[in-house]
């Protein structure tokens, strides 16, 4: 912060003019800060504003306001006019992280396996649809149910009528999750997926159901933006069945490349 600071003052008709007059043609320019207790984050002579209106009105030397553009833009009024331009590496505010943090338990495998078949039906004697299938915790006897809803399907198309679901009740249903099949084609969201898939939620694709373990990839969808997420945040890991026996790993040599290639045997 203090470095843009410091290169604004270089940058300054003031400073600049003070050089010019000095015997000195080669200053330091020193910024000494002195903190003052404020509202946490935010300088004396720094503010944030929800428009430029807003920021106009202030006693703000430094504004930063937010476009619809979602970039930061920095206004400064001085004697010379108001200057408006975007802002980059804003140091005052915090790193943030796109993702979820699951606030339910893991899917069980055992719910998602069952979709999987339910998938795998629709590929039977040559044939490639897709579908959908709707997950929802229940608040009340905590378990996650499932619900396939009437759908028209295509190979690449669905047309699901959600109308009359039995858990559409938000006070005791939560819908959690969408999952759809890709039939034998890769696990990837389509641009047709971007269109159906707008409301805030976790949705799931999964693809190439002909293998044993087929593709299942997740994302997010969060005011109109979608953010890949790992499956494994959401779905029960593969290897949660129990410990093994510690034995198991006795038998097992574990051998550094550099050894291998010294020829070391068992």
């Amino acid at each position: 912060m203090f470095l843009s600071v410091k290169e604004t003052i270089e940058r300054s008709r003031d400073f600049l003019d003070a050089v010019r007059k000095s015997k000195n043609k080669l200053p330091d320019c020193l910024v000494k800060p002195r903190v003052t207790m404020k509202t946490k984050g935010i300088a004396a002579y720094k503010g944030y504003f929800n428009t430029v209106e807003d920021a106009r009105e202030s006693d703000k030397v430094i504004c930063l306001i937010p476009g619809r553009d979602g970039r930061v833009y920095e206004l400064q009024r001085m004697e010379q006019g108001e200057f408006i331009a975007p802002k980059n590496n804003i140091l005052d505010f915090q790193e943030i992280r796109a993702g979820f943090t699951p606030a339910l338990p893991p899917i069980p495998l055992s719910l998602i396996g069952r979709v999987i078949d339910f998938f795998r039906a629709l590929m039977e004697d040559g044939e490639k649809y897709e579908a959908l299938a709707l997950i929802y915790w229940d608040k009340l006897n905590r378990q996650y149910l499932t619900y396939i809803p009437k759908q028209v399907v295509t190979q690449d198309r669905i047309e699901a009528d959600l109308r009359d679901c039995p858990y559409d009740d938000e006070n005791r249903y939560i819908r959690y999750a969408d999952i759809h099949s890709h039939n034998s084609m890769d696990a990837y969201f389509s641009p047709t997926d971007d269109l159906d898939e707008k409301g805030t939620g976790l949705y799931l694709v999964a693809g190439h159901l002909e293998k044993f373990f087929p593709d299942i990839e997740a994302r997010i969808a969060c005011g109109g933006s979608f953010v890949p997420i790992d499956a494994g945040k959401v779905i029960e890991d593969l290897g949660g069945y129990g410990s093994y026996p510690q034995d198991w790993l006795a038998n097992v040599v574990r051998r550094p490349a550099a050894r291998r290639k010294a020829g070391y045997d068992l």
